[in-house]
């Protein structure tokens, strides 16, 4: 496991199986730079990261999204963390739904299918045979994502599986007939200082929860990104997929930022043993 405090403490389920895929999945690492001083932090008189302090900017005047950012389990008045060894995996990890009246609108076809995978504990689960997550899943589960922004190009590194998405903001179209792939197909306009971000063509064969809910081949995903101060971010997410769901659905996800921190290599398949030991089809 990693020299870090065990990331998998912000795991929220008593779900036993996803505590096994763990131990077999994980493979040695060494420390990658961790405790490395990030450059510029604002500090306050304690030495503690200041993050609340104004928001960073390109040379252009628009928010700076660069960082490694991790989901925020900050409760109500108390401080936000900054650190590299507390990861936590969002509120909605194992149900984008939760905060939903009714959860997600599910079309009557998916109905059946995620709530056989709930009641497995997720057993075909395409995380835990590591097949890469899609953005949408990545920004729940306790793996650092690191934004490299420039003026016309956001790189979002993910230290799980060595994961990678490309979010252009050069004004280019979104693809007419899109091959679909993991992250699919991402362009971005900016409102104000909110980073718009639309993509189609993601596969269909990858989950967004631990519940087993989809985005299909047909669904378009819009991201509405604002960095609110230094160390914290915002992401409005709207689902619109006719295939899986009878309504467009939206939900909002809370990061913050990690400094003196470092991605860790965390390949899935490395040391992998839970299909064999769950003997289960590959």
């Amino acid at each position: 496991m990693h020299n870090r405090t065990s990331k998998w403490h912000g795991f929220q389920l008593s779900w036993h199986l996803v505590v096994l895929v763990l131990a077999l999945s994980a493979g040695p690492v060494r420390s990658q730079w961790i405790g490395y001083p990030t450059a510029d932090v604002p500090r306050l008189d304690d030495g503690s990261v200041n993050m609340e302090a104004p928001t960073p900017r390109l040379m252009s005047g628009k928010p700076d999204l660069s960082g490694i950012w991790i989901s925020d389990r900050t409760e109500p008045g108390a401080k936000t963390i900054s650190d590299g060894f507390t990861l936590p995996s969002s509120r909605q990890m194992a149900n984008l739904g939760v905060d939903m009246a009714g959860g997600l609108p599910y079309q009557e076809w998916l109905k059946p299918i995620v709530k056989e995978r709930t009641d497995n504990l997720a057993i075909n689960d395409p995380h835990i045979r590591c097949i890469p997550d899609n953005f949408l899943r990545a920004y729940g589960l306790p793996h650092m994502l690191k934004f490299v922004h420039s003026g016309d190009l956001l790189v979002v590194l993910n230290e799980m599986n060595a994961g990678y998405r490309q979010v252009f903001l050069d004004g280019r179209a979104l693809p007419e007939d899109p091959t679909p792939s993991f992250q699919g197909y991402s362009s971005a306009t900016w409102n104000g200082d909110t980073l718009v971000i639309d993509t189609i063509g993601v596969r269909d064969d990858t989950w967004i929860d631990w519940n087993g809910s989809v985005l299909t081949e047909h669904g378009r995903v819009r991201e509405e990104i604002t960095r609110l101060d230094y160390g914290h971010l915002r992401i409005h997410v709207t689902v619109d997929d006719p295939v899986a769901y009878t309504r467009p659905w939206s939900v909002t996800l809370q990061q913050r930022l990690v400094v003196d921190s470092e991605l860790i290599d965390e390949i899935c398949l490395e040391n992998e043993r839970f299909v064999e030991h769950m003997n289960l089809p590959y």
